[in-house]
């Protein structure tokens, strides 16, 4: 595809709302060359293929919160709250919009929407290696200093003539 579209470029419009990965109906809607009116025109005449867990509109607290987020709307003056679409509902989207273009955005959608997840499990996963090495280390803590004690006490100068030593420690007993 001549036009591609970034994985990267793609994987930035990715937001987090109600804890799920999601896009909103404008950002797709540029993604695809389409209004966002004729977007969400589609998925209205084709409802029944977009249940909860594949779209769902935003609420007004929601909007405001993405507004305060990115400083400023990219909405414009919308009379309608903004949808978003998780990964399953833009594989939904690409059968309403049955163009070359929307294929095409699909897959790289689909693309960037993994590639996130891997990003996301190697987070995961060297946080909890992370976190096994602390644990780890945090056992020997208590050792690594005993041995500097130690250390330190054969640092020292030895102690005058006439004074006894008494353990690790150079303690000065007068006779």
């Amino acid at each position: 595809m001549s036009n591609a579209i970034a994985v990267e470029v793609i994987a930035a419009r990715i937001l987090i709302i109600r804890a799920k990965r999601v896009m909103l109906d404008s950002d797709l809607a540029v993604l695809y060359g389409v209004k966002t009116g004729r977007l969400n025109e589609q998925v209205s005449r084709n409802i029944k293929r977009f249940p909860e867990d594949f779209m769902f509109q935003l609420t007004k607290e929601e909007v405001l919160n993405l507004k305060s987020h990115f400083a400023t709307s990219s909405w414009g003056g919308v009379r309608k709250l903004p949808r978003v679409f998780t990964q399953e509902g833009v594989a939904m989207l690409s059968s309403v919009l049955n163009s070359e273009r929307a294929i095409m955005v699909n897959i790289q959608i689909m693309r960037a929407f993994t590639k996130l997840k891997e990003i996301l499990l190697t987070h995961k996963e060297l946080a909890v290696k992370i976190e096994a090495l602390e644990r780890k280390y945090a056992e020997h803590d208590q050792a690594i200093k005993a041995i500097f004690e130690v250390i330190k006490q054969l640092l020292e100068p030895p102690p005058a003539k006439g004074k006894k030593i008494i353990g690790f420690r150079f303690m000065m007993i007068k006779k």
